[in-house]
């Protein structure tokens, strides 16, 4: 929309020209912006070479929206708000100077940083083939997040094409000559763990907003045909900033563009409860403390205090079970299936203790112990670049499968080294419910490890989605910690077990042993112990009879 159309549109509507602050754009340059309540912005770029055929404007701001338009009234004509915004103007020949609007929609004033990205007639067109009415062409990344997967989604590319000239049709023709021979990749930029702040982001916003900051800084997690949707599912992963940007190549050309970024914390900056400053129940840090306590009891005890180590293996196997079950089949309150979770998961360590009391089957309950080993590990090689290949991304059967079979597979060591398997499986899953511990306070990407296995469990489409995680400094010294701890919980345990049993006796069977013993040793001063009927019969009756008294009762005599 020229200047001339705009003025005598706003002449038309009886709107005054409004006095607004005026920010002058450098191409290519990052200029911080703070837009008040009732304040229009004027974002001028001049001096704009002959070379740019269109040119497109980015605002970033952490978490407040922004009002990005192509008029001084965004209600006069199209306009996006947005807490990352962008518009894309074609320029027509000659024109050197553009002059873009941003403003707040809310009552609060709005700071951010955004920048003016030139690109030529050959470079690809972001989002020229949008379907959406709200902008012809519409260059942004949007974002939707829950509490198991990000998606993000943005509108097809066409091809570049010269000042003034014809844009070329989106949907009559896929022959290569057409913008079906475009490439999409897609990129991940994580910022660094537990930081909110805004410079943080906002450096991060620079760093991959145009194509060779995505390149070098960015993580290419996958590359989408013309032909497929333009939509990809990631991991959310609770109060970890994160920056996605799609790049869109064209091989013939040589060229490529860059569409708007986006980023997500997968929270909420307004929330109260659970935001992302207050990220954690107080239910959820209680439970993982106090399994953190008694993970650090096990990894170095477990197996000394054997019926202490089934009940935890068992209360572990039964709450995870049944937290699965009870949020899939039902709608309560998270709180409220967490305790009930609790509750069935105390029943089921009460059960695996109570049937190596009565039954002593250590090998029995063993293999118990060994597909929670079993578990941790399947979980751990899933989390892994190995569990994003799209043989398992895409197929729930090979999945399963596969993660079935590791589970599976490392109990079968325990039948040749049983005693040595449950230590091992002492410190191991010991050391990482310490680690559950710790993410409850601190956040840290090893929590991940089962956190998408559970996940998988509840969402239906979380198998499509990217489960990368960043791995900074913090997860590196967490990785150590769990190290140390399971080695040396394993090495403490095997030393002071090396003259003991394998395993104690069953309660149950040593009192069957001794109460055989007591029945054929005569020597056995118990043997001839009355039973307790007759114990107690004759108890009862000194209660109801009268005792005589002892002594001499004849005369003495002389």
């Amino acid at each position: 929309m020229s200047p001339g159309t705009l003025l005598l549109l706003l002449l038309a509507h009886g709107v005054q020209a409004q006095v607004e602050n005026r920010v002058i754009f450098l191409l290519g340059t990052f200029q911080n912006v703070s837009v008040s309540r009732n304040e229009t912005v004027q974002a001028v770029v001049s001096r704009i070479p002959a070379d740019v055929a269109y040119v497109t404007l980015q605002f970033h701001t952490q978490h407040r929206n922004a009002t990005l338009s192509y008029s001084r009234m965004p209600g006069l004509g199209p306009s996006l708000t947005a807490v990352d915004s962008g518009l894309l103007s074609a320029l027509v020949p000659s024109q050197a100077t553009l002059s873009l609007f941003m403003s707040s929609p809310d009552e609060d004033t709005v700071a951010g940083t955004g920048v003016v990205l030139p690109y030529s007639s050959t470079d690809p067109v972001p989002g020229a083939c949008n379907a959406e009415v709200n902008l012809d062409i519409d260059p942004n990344v949007y974002i939707l997040y829950n509490l198991y997967e990000t998606t993000i989604r943005f509108a097809p590319a066409n091809l570049g094409y010269e000042r003034g000239g014809t844009p070329p049709a989106c949907d009559t023709s896929t022959e290569p000559d057409t913008r079906w021979r475009l490439r999409y990749d897609v990129y991940q930029y994580f910022l660094p763990e537990n930081d909110l702040s805004e410079s943080s982001l906002f450096a991060a916003i620079q760093a991959v907003a145009d194509v060779q900051g995505a390149m070098k800084n960015g993580k290419r997690v996958m590359t989408l045909l013309a032909s497929d949707a333009s939509t990809a599912g990631f991991n959310s992963i609770p109060g970890q900033g994160v920056v996605y940007s799609v790049v869109v190549r064209d091989s013939l050309r040589n060229a490529s563009a860059s569409y708007v970024p986006a980023h997500t914390y997968a929270c909420s900056f307004a929330s109260t409860l659970d935001g992302c400053h207050t990220l954690g129940k107080i239910s959820t840090k209680i439970f993982f403390t106090i399994a953190g306590l008694a993970g650090l009891f096990v990894c170095f005890f477990g197996h000394r205090f054997f019926k202490c180590e089934l009940f935890c293996m068992g209360f572990s196997f039964a709450t995870f079970f049944f937290f699965v079950l009870i949020t899939r089949t039902t709608d309560l309150d998270y709180d409220i299936c967490l305790a009930v979770s609790v509750v069935i998961g105390v029943a089921g360590g009460v059960i695996l203790v109570m049937s190596w009391w009565r039954f002593g089957s250590v090998m029995a309950c063993v293999v118990v112990v060994g597909l929670m080993l079993g578990f941790l590990v399947a979980s751990t090689v899933l989390f892994t670049p190995l569990g994003d290949l799209n043989v398992l991304r895409r197929s729930d059967a090979v999945f399963w499968s596969t993660f079935c079979c590791i589970m599976v597979t490392v109990p079968l060591f325990f039948v040749r080294w049983p005693r040595e398997g449950n230590i091992v499986t002492c410190g191991a899953v010991g050391a990482y419910a310490v680690i559950l511990a710790v993410n409850a306070y601190i956040y840290t990407s090893l929590s991940f490890i089962t956190l998408n296995i559970l996940k998988r469990f509840l969402n239906d489409y979380f198998s499509a989605v990217f489960t990368d995680v960043p791995f900074q400094s913090a997860d590196y010294v967490m990785i150590t910690v769990w190290v140390v701890l399971g080695v040396s919980g394993v090495v403490l345990q095997l030393y002071r077990e090396r003259t003991r049993p394998f395993f104690p006796p069953s309660p149950y069977l040593m009192w069957l042993q001794e109460r055989e013993r007591r029945k054929t040793n005569v020597l056995d001063p118990s043997y001839h112990f009355p039973p307790l009927r007759n114990r107690l019969l004759a108890r009862a009756r000194q209660l109801t009879r009268r005792m005589e008294p002892a002594g001499e009762h004849t005369p003495l005599l002389l």
